[in-house]
């Protein structure tokens, strides 16, 4: 099933000005999903660094309606299908 990241304001210029970015592959974690979108947005992977400026504190990381500091953090796993109605179809990142 997709995956889908909604980006921040304050991060789209590293994604060259995306609100949306979908991954067609499946990825089991949350790790492996930012793994993906690393890959396609190499400056994203920099700027939402904790080493950097830019603390991946400033912003809070969900899959589907829960927060990852209670799922696991970036080892949360990512359903088969998505747990949140705001997303029927897709498995939803923010």
């Amino acid at each position: 099933m997709p995956v889908t990241f909604h980006i921040p304001g304050a991060l789209r210029e590293f994604t060259a000005g995306r609100r949306t970015v979908e991954l067609a592959l499946s990825p089991a974690t949350l790790t492996d999903a930012l793994s993906a979108l690393y890959a396609l947005y190499p400056a994203f992977a920099i700027a939402s660094s904790p080493n950097k400026a830019r603390s991946a504190n400033t912003f809070n990381l969900f899959v589907g309606d829960e927060n990852i500091r209670y799922t696991g953090g970036l080892a949360t796993p990512l359903p088969p299908t998505p747990k949140s109605p705001s997303s029927p179809r897709q498995r939803r990142l923010i």
